[in-house]
Protein backbone atom coordinates (compact mmCIF):
# COMPACT_ATOMS: atom_id res chain seq x y z
CA UNK A 1 0.00 0.00 0.00
CA UNK A 2 1.47 3.96 -0.69
CA UNK A 3 1.68 5.82 1.67
CA UNK A 4 -1.58 8.26 1.92
CA UNK A 5 0.76 11.61 2.66
CA UNK A 6 3.79 12.97 1.34
CA UNK A 7 5.40 15.63 3.13
CA UNK A 8 8.08 17.20 1.33
CA UNK A 9 10.01 20.36 1.92
CA UNK A 10 10.71 19.65 5.55
CA UNK A 11 13.66 22.28 6.44
CA UNK A 12 12.94 26.04 4.44
CA UNK A 13 13.34 25.92 1.14
CA UNK A 14 17.06 24.71 0.71
CA UNK A 15 16.26 21.75 2.02
CA UNK A 16 14.96 18.87 -0.35
CA UNK A 17 14.57 15.78 1.25
CA UNK A 18 11.23 14.18 0.86
CA UNK A 19 10.41 13.10 4.46
CA UNK A 20 7.64 10.33 3.45
CA UNK A 21 5.71 9.49 6.33
CA UNK A 22 2.12 8.26 6.59
CA UNK A 23 -0.56 9.53 8.55
CA UNK A 24 1.88 8.73 11.81
CA UNK A 25 0.91 6.66 14.82
CA UNK A 26 1.24 8.03 17.94
CA UNK A 27 5.14 8.26 19.10
CA UNK A 28 4.36 5.09 21.66
CA UNK A 29 3.71 2.79 18.33
CA UNK A 30 6.83 4.36 15.82
CA UNK A 31 9.30 1.99 14.93
CA UNK A 32 12.94 2.62 15.91
CA UNK A 33 13.94 3.31 12.51
CA UNK A 34 10.83 6.03 12.24
CA UNK A 35 12.62 7.56 15.38
CA UNK A 36 15.53 7.67 13.95
CA UNK A 37 14.36 9.69 10.68
CA UNK A 38 12.49 11.92 12.77
CA UNK A 39 15.93 12.58 14.95
CA UNK A 40 17.72 12.87 11.50
CA UNK A 41 15.15 15.27 9.71
CA UNK A 42 15.30 17.77 13.33
CA UNK A 43 18.92 17.61 13.34
CA UNK A 44 19.33 18.88 9.96
CA UNK A 45 16.46 21.43 10.33
CA UNK A 46 18.44 22.69 12.92
CA UNK A 47 22.06 22.87 11.46
CA UNK A 48 20.39 24.71 8.67
CA UNK A 49 18.23 27.23 10.54
CA UNK A 50 21.80 27.88 12.70
CA UNK A 51 23.94 28.47 9.67
CA UNK A 52 25.99 25.46 10.53
CA UNK A 53 27.14 24.31 6.67
CA UNK A 54 29.69 21.38 8.64
CA UNK A 55 26.80 20.12 10.81
CA UNK A 56 24.07 20.39 8.25
CA UNK A 57 26.48 18.35 5.76
CA UNK A 58 27.80 15.70 8.61
CA UNK A 59 23.69 15.38 9.23
CA UNK A 60 22.74 15.01 5.35
CA UNK A 61 25.56 12.44 5.20
CA UNK A 62 24.24 10.75 7.85
CA UNK A 63 20.88 10.59 6.42
CA UNK A 64 21.71 9.45 3.40
CA UNK A 65 23.51 6.16 4.75
CA UNK A 66 20.07 5.99 7.16
CA UNK A 67 18.28 5.85 3.43
CA UNK A 68 20.80 3.55 1.44
CA UNK A 69 21.40 6.59 -0.63
CA UNK A 70 17.58 7.39 -1.77
CA UNK A 71 17.27 9.20 -4.78
CA UNK A 72 15.88 12.05 -1.76
CA UNK A 73 19.33 11.54 0.05
CA UNK A 74 20.79 12.08 -2.76
CA UNK A 75 19.35 15.01 -3.05
CA UNK A 76 19.70 16.19 0.06
CA UNK A 77 23.48 16.27 0.50
CA UNK A 78 23.22 18.40 -2.92
CA UNK A 79 21.38 20.02 -1.22
CA UNK A 80 24.13 20.39 1.60
CA UNK A 81 27.32 20.90 -0.99
CA UNK A 82 25.15 23.69 -2.09
CA UNK A 83 24.60 25.10 0.96
CA UNK A 84 28.61 24.86 1.35
CA UNK A 85 29.65 26.14 -2.04
CA UNK A 86 30.59 22.91 -2.90
CA UNK A 87 29.76 23.34 -6.67
CA UNK A 88 31.88 20.08 -7.86
CA UNK A 89 30.28 17.89 -4.69
CA UNK A 90 26.62 19.10 -5.91
CA UNK A 91 27.15 18.36 -9.43
CA UNK A 92 28.27 14.64 -8.55
CA UNK A 93 25.53 14.53 -6.12
CA UNK A 94 23.17 15.41 -9.06
CA UNK A 95 24.67 13.17 -11.62
CA UNK A 96 23.91 10.58 -9.41
CA UNK A 97 20.38 11.06 -8.97
CA UNK A 98 19.68 11.36 -12.57
CA UNK A 99 21.91 7.86 -13.55
CA UNK A 100 18.92 6.85 -11.01
CA UNK A 101 16.81 7.59 -13.73
CA UNK A 102 14.55 10.38 -11.27
CA UNK A 103 13.34 13.68 -12.12
CA UNK A 104 12.31 16.55 -9.47
CA UNK A 105 12.22 19.88 -11.47
CA UNK A 106 10.69 21.21 -8.56
CA UNK A 107 13.28 20.60 -6.24
CA UNK A 108 16.16 22.11 -8.41
CA UNK A 109 14.03 25.83 -8.08
CA UNK A 110 15.15 26.52 -4.63
CA UNK A 111 17.41 29.16 -3.89
CA UNK A 112 20.42 27.21 -2.67
CA UNK A 113 20.64 26.03 -6.58
CA UNK A 114 20.57 29.67 -7.64
CA UNK A 115 24.07 30.11 -9.02
CA UNK A 116 24.65 26.13 -9.64
CA UNK A 117 22.16 26.58 -12.39
CA UNK A 118 24.24 29.05 -14.56
CA UNK A 119 26.46 26.37 -14.86
CA UNK A 120 26.92 24.39 -18.27
CA UNK A 121 27.26 21.19 -16.44
CA UNK A 122 24.06 21.65 -14.87
CA UNK A 123 22.07 22.50 -17.49
CA UNK A 124 23.65 19.89 -19.43
CA UNK A 125 22.33 17.58 -16.57
CA UNK A 126 18.74 18.85 -16.67
CA UNK A 127 18.52 18.03 -19.80
CA UNK A 128 19.34 14.60 -19.04
CA UNK A 129 17.11 14.87 -16.69
CA UNK A 130 14.24 15.73 -18.20
CA UNK A 131 14.59 12.60 -20.18
CA UNK A 132 14.15 10.64 -17.72
CA UNK A 133 10.24 11.95 -17.63
CA UNK A 134 9.75 10.26 -21.10
CA UNK A 135 7.10 7.93 -21.83
CA UNK A 136 8.28 4.20 -21.69
CA UNK A 137 5.43 1.85 -22.54
CA UNK A 138 6.66 -2.26 -23.03
CA UNK A 139 3.23 -3.33 -21.19
CA UNK A 140 -0.25 -3.97 -23.19
CA UNK A 141 -3.83 -4.06 -21.75
CA UNK A 142 -5.32 -6.93 -20.56
CA UNK A 143 -8.43 -5.47 -20.22
CA UNK A 144 -10.37 -1.98 -19.02
CA UNK A 145 -12.00 -2.59 -15.41
CA UNK A 146 -15.20 -1.13 -16.53
CA UNK A 147 -16.49 -0.14 -13.28
CA UNK A 148 -14.57 2.73 -12.17
CA UNK A 149 -14.18 4.73 -8.79
CA UNK A 150 -12.26 1.73 -7.24
CA UNK A 151 -9.28 2.47 -6.17
CA UNK A 152 -7.65 -1.49 -6.82
CA UNK A 153 -5.15 -2.85 -4.52
CA UNK A 154 -3.91 -5.89 -5.05
CA UNK A 155 -3.98 -8.75 -7.83
CA UNK A 156 -3.53 -12.34 -7.61
CA UNK A 157 -5.65 -15.34 -9.70
CA UNK A 158 -6.39 -18.82 -9.52
CA UNK A 159 -5.07 -21.11 -12.09
CA UNK A 160 -7.77 -23.67 -10.89
CA UNK A 161 -10.60 -21.43 -11.94
CA UNK A 162 -8.65 -19.05 -14.09
CA UNK A 163 -10.10 -16.24 -12.08
CA UNK A 164 -7.93 -13.14 -10.99
CA UNK A 165 -8.97 -11.81 -7.89
CA UNK A 166 -8.85 -7.78 -7.03
CA UNK A 167 -9.09 -5.69 -4.36
CA UNK A 168 -10.74 -2.68 -3.70
CA UNK A 169 -10.00 0.37 -1.51
CA UNK A 170 -12.94 2.64 -1.98
CA UNK A 171 -15.86 -0.23 -2.78
CA UNK A 172 -14.73 -2.25 0.55
CA UNK A 173 -14.67 -5.03 -1.98
CA UNK A 174 -13.43 -8.08 -3.38
CA UNK A 175 -13.59 -8.56 -7.36
CA UNK A 176 -13.22 -11.54 -9.47
CA UNK A 177 -12.23 -11.26 -13.21
CA UNK A 178 -12.40 -14.04 -15.97
CA UNK A 179 -9.62 -13.34 -18.44
CA UNK A 180 -11.74 -11.20 -20.30
CA UNK A 181 -12.16 -8.96 -17.75
CA UNK A 182 -15.64 -9.52 -16.90
CA UNK A 183 -16.03 -9.04 -13.12
CA UNK A 184 -17.93 -10.25 -10.36
CA UNK A 185 -18.48 -9.50 -6.62
CA UNK A 186 -16.30 -12.14 -5.00
CA UNK A 187 -17.13 -10.70 -0.72
CA UNK A 188 -17.55 -7.61 0.67
CA UNK A 189 -15.16 -6.19 3.31
CA UNK A 190 -17.26 -7.52 6.58
CA UNK A 191 -15.70 -4.83 8.57
CA UNK A 192 -16.61 -2.46 5.85
CA UNK A 193 -13.20 -1.11 5.61
CA UNK A 194 -10.96 -0.50 2.62
CA UNK A 195 -10.02 -4.34 1.12
CA UNK A 196 -5.85 -3.63 0.55
CA UNK A 197 -3.39 -6.81 0.51
CA UNK A 198 -4.90 -10.18 -1.46
CA UNK A 199 -2.77 -13.52 -1.47
CA UNK A 200 -4.59 -16.83 -3.32
CA UNK A 201 -3.11 -19.53 -2.10
CA UNK A 202 -4.19 -22.70 -4.64
CA UNK A 203 -2.82 -25.26 -3.19
CA UNK A 204 -5.10 -24.72 -0.14
CA UNK A 205 -7.99 -23.16 -2.03
CA UNK A 206 -7.62 -20.16 0.39
CA UNK A 207 -7.34 -16.51 -0.11
CA UNK A 208 -6.33 -14.20 2.48
CA UNK A 209 -7.18 -10.33 2.44
CA UNK A 210 -6.11 -7.23 4.55
CA UNK A 211 -8.88 -4.59 5.63
CA UNK A 212 -7.45 -1.73 6.84
CA UNK A 213 -9.24 1.12 8.46
CA UNK A 214 -6.98 3.63 6.77
CA UNK A 215 -5.95 6.86 8.71
CA UNK A 216 -8.08 10.06 8.13
CA UNK A 217 -10.47 8.28 5.73
CA UNK A 218 -13.61 10.20 5.47
CA UNK A 219 -15.30 6.58 5.14
CA UNK A 220 -13.75 4.94 7.82
CA UNK A 221 -15.26 5.54 11.26
CA UNK A 222 -12.61 7.19 13.62
CA UNK A 223 -12.42 4.63 16.09
CA UNK A 224 -11.43 2.27 13.12
CA UNK A 225 -8.38 4.43 12.03
CA UNK A 226 -4.89 2.18 12.02
CA UNK A 227 -7.03 -0.78 12.89
CA UNK A 228 -6.25 -3.61 10.39
CA UNK A 229 -8.04 -6.99 10.21
CA UNK A 230 -6.88 -10.62 8.32
CA UNK A 231 -9.15 -12.53 6.65
CA UNK A 232 -9.26 -15.74 5.14
CA UNK A 233 -11.71 -17.05 2.41
CA UNK A 234 -12.46 -20.31 1.55
CA UNK A 235 -11.65 -19.79 -2.28
CA UNK A 236 -14.13 -22.30 -3.75
CA UNK A 237 -17.44 -21.51 -1.59
CA UNK A 238 -16.38 -18.03 -0.85
CA UNK A 239 -16.95 -18.06 3.21
CA UNK A 240 -15.00 -16.65 5.40
CA UNK A 241 -13.26 -19.29 7.62
CA UNK A 242 -10.76 -16.92 9.58
CA UNK A 243 -10.81 -13.39 10.68
CA UNK A 244 -7.32 -12.03 12.99
CA UNK A 245 -7.39 -9.06 14.18
CA UNK A 246 -4.23 -7.18 13.74
CA UNK A 247 -2.22 -5.31 16.71
CA UNK A 248 -2.87 -1.61 17.89
CA UNK A 249 -2.12 1.45 15.49
CA UNK A 250 -1.43 -1.57 12.29
CA UNK A 251 -1.69 -0.67 8.73
CA UNK A 252 -1.51 -4.44 7.14
CA UNK A 253 -1.50 -2.72 4.07
CA UNK A 254 0.72 -5.52 2.43
CA UNK A 255 1.36 -9.72 2.47
CA UNK A 256 2.80 -12.26 0.15
CA UNK A 257 2.51 -16.03 1.03
CA UNK A 258 5.37 -18.45 1.66
CA UNK A 259 5.77 -21.67 0.18
CA UNK A 260 4.73 -23.71 2.99
CA UNK A 261 1.36 -21.21 3.12
CA UNK A 262 2.16 -18.68 6.02
CA UNK A 263 1.74 -14.91 5.79
CA UNK A 264 3.81 -12.24 5.69
CA UNK A 265 2.57 -9.46 6.57
CA UNK A 266 3.96 -5.95 6.42
CA UNK A 267 2.35 -2.81 8.61
CA UNK A 268 2.83 -0.07 6.26
CA UNK A 269 3.58 1.75 9.93
CA UNK A 270 6.73 0.06 10.42
CA UNK A 271 6.32 -3.73 11.09
CA UNK A 272 6.49 -6.95 9.28
CA UNK A 273 4.83 -9.94 10.51
CA UNK A 274 4.17 -13.42 10.25
CA UNK A 275 0.93 -15.61 10.46
CA UNK A 276 0.72 -19.56 10.68
CA UNK A 277 -1.72 -20.60 8.26
CA UNK A 278 -2.65 -22.96 10.42
CA UNK A 279 -2.92 -21.98 14.03
CA UNK A 280 -3.17 -18.36 12.95
CA UNK A 281 -0.57 -17.52 15.40
CA UNK A 282 1.32 -13.98 14.78
CA UNK A 283 4.65 -13.17 14.97
CA UNK A 284 6.81 -10.18 14.34
CA UNK A 285 9.83 -10.13 12.66
CA UNK A 286 11.85 -7.22 12.78
CA UNK A 287 13.03 -5.33 15.37
CA UNK A 288 12.63 -1.76 14.38
CA UNK A 289 14.33 -1.42 11.13
CA UNK A 290 11.62 -0.14 8.80
CA UNK A 291 9.76 2.85 8.21
CA UNK A 292 6.99 1.45 5.62
CA UNK A 293 7.24 -2.02 4.89
CA UNK A 294 5.12 -2.70 1.95
CA UNK A 295 4.84 -5.68 -0.35
CA UNK A 296 7.25 -9.07 0.51
CA UNK A 297 8.92 -10.85 -2.25
CA UNK A 298 9.37 -14.54 -0.64
CA UNK A 299 12.44 -16.53 -1.91
CA UNK A 300 11.52 -20.13 -3.59
CA UNK A 301 12.68 -21.74 -0.52
CA UNK A 302 10.85 -19.64 1.93
CA UNK A 303 13.63 -18.60 4.05
CA UNK A 304 14.14 -15.11 3.38
CA UNK A 305 11.85 -11.91 1.70
CA UNK A 306 12.97 -9.09 -0.45
CA UNK A 307 10.80 -6.23 2.20
CA UNK A 308 10.71 -3.04 0.05
CA UNK A 309 10.54 -0.06 2.45
CA UNK A 310 8.73 2.78 0.78
CA UNK A 311 11.03 5.20 2.86
CA UNK A 312 14.61 2.97 3.00
CA UNK A 313 14.43 0.97 0.05
CA UNK A 314 14.45 -2.92 -0.45
CA UNK A 315 16.27 -5.31 2.11
CA UNK A 316 16.35 -8.68 2.65
CA UNK A 317 14.99 -10.66 6.01
CA UNK A 318 16.04 -14.05 6.93
CA UNK A 319 12.77 -15.40 8.15
CA UNK A 320 14.78 -17.54 10.31
CA UNK A 321 16.99 -16.15 11.90
CA UNK A 322 14.97 -12.22 11.47
CA UNK A 323 18.02 -10.94 10.75
CA UNK A 324 18.08 -7.95 8.11
CA UNK A 325 20.41 -6.67 5.34
CA UNK A 326 20.07 -3.50 3.20
CA UNK A 327 20.91 -3.48 -0.84
CA UNK A 328 23.50 -1.23 -1.83
CA UNK A 329 22.48 2.05 -3.33
CA UNK A 330 23.15 2.76 -7.06
CA UNK A 331 19.04 2.27 -8.15
CA UNK A 332 16.26 4.42 -7.16
CA UNK A 333 15.26 1.64 -4.63
CA UNK A 334 12.48 3.54 -2.12
CA UNK A 335 8.73 4.49 -3.17
CA UNK A 336 7.93 0.46 -4.04
CA UNK A 337 4.52 -0.52 -3.35
CA UNK A 338 4.30 -3.98 -5.40
CA UNK A 339 7.55 -6.05 -5.07
CA UNK A 340 7.73 -9.59 -7.07
CA UNK A 341 10.49 -12.15 -7.49
CA UNK A 342 10.83 -14.40 -10.44
CA UNK A 343 14.32 -15.82 -10.95
CA UNK A 344 16.92 -13.62 -10.49
CA UNK A 345 14.49 -10.38 -11.34
CA UNK A 346 12.44 -8.17 -9.06
CA UNK A 347 9.71 -6.61 -10.89
CA UNK A 348 8.52 -3.08 -9.05
CA UNK A 349 5.58 -1.04 -9.71
CA UNK A 350 7.27 2.15 -7.63
CA UNK A 351 4.55 5.08 -7.35
CA UNK A 352 7.07 6.79 -4.84
CA UNK A 353 9.01 7.34 -7.70
CA UNK A 354 9.57 10.67 -9.62
CA UNK A 355 8.19 9.40 -11.89
CA UNK A 356 6.31 6.69 -11.22
CA UNK A 357 7.17 3.95 -13.33
CA UNK A 358 7.08 -0.17 -13.15
CA UNK A 359 10.96 -1.52 -13.57
CA UNK A 360 12.81 -4.72 -13.55
CA UNK A 361 15.45 -5.57 -11.27
CA UNK A 362 18.31 -7.99 -12.54
CA UNK A 363 20.43 -9.61 -9.34
CA UNK A 364 23.73 -10.91 -9.08
CA UNK A 365 24.16 -14.50 -9.17
CA UNK A 366 24.33 -14.11 -4.64
CA UNK A 367 20.72 -12.62 -5.17
CA UNK A 368 21.99 -9.68 -3.05
CA UNK A 369 23.30 -7.24 -4.88
CA UNK A 370 20.99 -5.27 -7.91
CA UNK A 371 23.54 -5.02 -11.20
CA UNK A 372 21.09 -3.56 -13.61
CA UNK A 373 17.38 -2.06 -14.55
CA UNK A 374 15.27 -1.66 -17.41
CA UNK A 375 12.22 0.21 -17.22
CA UNK A 376 9.01 -1.60 -18.41
CA UNK A 377 6.37 1.36 -17.72
CA UNK A 378 6.63 5.21 -17.11
CA UNK A 379 5.15 8.56 -18.07
CA UNK A 380 2.14 6.81 -19.80
CA UNK A 381 -1.31 7.91 -20.85
CA UNK A 382 -1.71 4.31 -18.90
CA UNK A 383 0.04 3.66 -16.33
CA UNK A 384 -1.40 6.83 -14.04
CA UNK A 385 -0.73 5.30 -10.62
CA UNK A 386 0.10 1.49 -10.49
CA UNK A 387 -0.03 -0.13 -7.68
CA UNK A 388 0.61 -3.69 -7.47
CA UNK A 389 1.20 -7.05 -9.72
CA UNK A 390 1.98 -10.39 -10.49
CA UNK A 391 4.11 -12.89 -12.30
CA UNK A 392 2.07 -15.27 -14.34
CA UNK A 393 3.02 -17.80 -17.12
CA UNK A 394 5.58 -15.81 -18.16
CA UNK A 395 4.20 -12.33 -18.08
CA UNK A 396 3.88 -9.78 -14.91
CA UNK A 397 0.56 -8.78 -14.64
CA UNK A 398 -0.47 -5.08 -12.95
CA UNK A 399 -2.87 -2.47 -11.79
CA UNK A 400 -2.37 0.51 -13.87
CA UNK A 401 -4.22 3.76 -13.17
CA UNK A 402 -5.72 3.04 -10.00
CA UNK A 403 -6.86 6.19 -8.85
CA UNK A 404 -4.92 6.46 -5.96
CA UNK A 405 -3.31 9.86 -7.33
CA UNK A 406 -7.12 11.58 -7.67
CA UNK A 407 -7.73 11.55 -4.13
CA UNK A 408 -7.27 13.95 -1.17
CA UNK A 409 -5.55 12.60 1.94
CA UNK A 410 -9.23 11.81 3.56
CA UNK A 411 -9.63 9.34 0.62
CA UNK A 412 -12.24 12.12 -0.97
CA UNK A 413 -12.15 12.72 -4.63
CA UNK A 414 -9.73 16.11 -5.38
CA UNK A 415 -11.67 19.01 -6.84
CA UNK A 416 -12.23 18.14 -11.02
CA UNK A 417 -10.85 14.95 -10.43
CA UNK A 418 -12.22 12.43 -12.54
CA UNK A 419 -13.06 8.76 -11.52
CA UNK A 420 -10.10 6.15 -13.11
CA UNK A 421 -10.61 3.65 -15.72
CA UNK A 422 -8.06 1.26 -14.31
CA UNK A 423 -6.53 -1.53 -15.98
CA UNK A 424 -4.74 -4.71 -15.72
CA UNK A 425 -1.69 -4.44 -17.84
CA UNK A 426 1.07 -7.16 -18.76
CA UNK A 427 4.25 -7.54 -20.55
CA UNK A 428 6.34 -10.46 -21.21
CA UNK A 429 9.32 -11.51 -19.25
Amino acid sequence: MRLIVLLRGAVLSSVVIAALLSASPEDGAKSAAQLRLDALNEQIRAAHTAGDARAYMARSRDMLEFLNASPSSILQVMSAQAFSHDDEGALASFEQFVAMGQSSPGTLESPVFADLRKSERFKALEARMHANEEPVARGSTVFEIQETGLVPEDIDYDPATRRFYVSSVLKNKLLAFDTAGRGTVFAQAPDSLPAMALKVDPKRRRLWVTEVGLNGFASVARQKWNTSVILVYDLDSGHLIHRLEGPAHATFGDLALTPDGDAIVSDNDGGVYRVDHETLRMERLDAGEFISPQTPAVSPDGHSAYIPDYVRGIALLDLRTKSVTWMAGGHALSGIDGLYLTGRTLLATQNGASPERVVRFELDKSMTRIVSESIIERATPTLGDPTHGIVLDGFFYYIANSGWDGLQDDGTAKPGSVPARSRIMRVPL
